[in-house]
């Protein structure tokens, strides 16, 4: 019969505290942890408030100016009545649709492109043993660049007369080559500048995510006979998903909002073939000086932006649940 004898000496656990006493102990690490995070919100409520007055006062004052009627007059702006006039006047402009679908077809090609080409290079990041560290450094230094530093030096290499572009194909074609000229090679010139400059950014993640892979799973399947090929595609790219998620929400986050890079290099040009949803939105506000659609643009962009976010995860969730189970 197996010994249930009380233990006892140095070895002996502690004697577990009568019913009574835990019970008296719970309410008073209950009250402790309450004051703990009361004192914890009162150290963050500066910070918090200062965060509510920069972005969230700007975004509830855009929600509410699309629905008003906005009058411009000599001491500011004055908001009378509610009308949704303002998105009726944006649904019927086909300059808003155009600019719609250019930002939808310009996120989607960019992010496909990042991602694929990021992935390629985390995978040969994570394959060197010596110098990784110099090789991050030297591919971070695009996306640390400034977006408008960047977006001039990118239109100094397109310019067609004095260009870098134009230097090296004018002797093979015999003309100058103005990409910025025309619609479909400014856009993807716009595009190739921007994925210089953001892959990078998904390389790193990605990198991350590999790191995090566990290694014995791999092995296995190397193990196997599976081939590197077949490793990647059954065993380590759908590990990879949760991460791949992270950084397609982070480009389509930005990539969405595009506005500094199309408004330096092409100014929304030639005519309004470049012009994003971000452009189209600050030359209705500060040029046009039509601040309900100016509005309207900003707020539907957000909200388009969310939605697709929304979409996008509950679409990668459902994957995910169908594989695990």
């Amino acid at each position: 019969m197996p010994n249930t004898a009380t233990r006892s000496g140095p070895d002996a656990p502690p004697p577990a505290p009568p019913p009574a006493e835990a019970a008296a102990r719970r309410p008073a690490a209950s009250q402790l942890q309450r004051r703990g995070a009361r004192l914890g919100w009162l150290f963050a409520s500066p910070a918090l408030l200062v965060i509510a007055a920069v972005l969230l006062f700007p975004i509830v004052f855009s929600v509410v100016m699309s629905f008003s009627n906005v009058d411009v007059t000599g001491s500011g702006i004055h908001l009378s009545g509610t009308t949704t006039g303002n998105y009726g006047i944006l649904f019927d402009s086909p300059r808003w649709r155009h600019a719609l679908y250019f930002t939808v077809l310009y996120t989607i090609g960019t992010v496909v492109v990042e991602i694929v080409l990021g992935t390629a290079i985390a995978l040969v990041l994570e394959r060197l043993k010596t110098g990784r560290g110099w090789m991050m450094a030297l591919l971070l230094m695009p996306w640390a660049m400034i977006t408008v530093i960047s977006a001039q030096l990118w239109a100094y290499i397109y310019n067609g007369v004095y260009g870098v572009l134009n230097s090296v194909l004018h002797p093979l074609i015999g003309h100058d080559v103005n990409v910025l000229g025309t619609p479909v090679e400014a856009a993807v010139a716009m595009a190739a500048a921007d994925i210089w400059k953001t892959t990078p950014f998904v390389a790193i993640i990605v990198l991350a995510g590999l790191v995090m892979l566990p290694g014995d799973i791999v092995e296995a399947a190397r193990i196997d006979g599976a081939s590197a090929w077949t490793t990647f595609w059954q065993v380590r790219l759908p590990l990879l998903r949760p991460t791949l998620a992270i950084a397609v929400m982070f480009r389509i986050l930005q990539a969405f909002g595009l506005f500094d890079l199309p408004f330096v290099l092409t100014n929304g040009g030639p005519g309004t073939s470049t012009e994003s949803l971000a452009v189209l939105g600050y030359r209705v506000l500060f040029t046009d000086l039509k601040f309900g659609p100016g509005a309207a643009v900003a707020t539907s962009t957000a909200v388009l932006v969310l939605l697709g976010c929304l979409l996008f995860l509950k679409v990668f969730r459902a994957q995910v649940g169908t594989e695990e189970n």
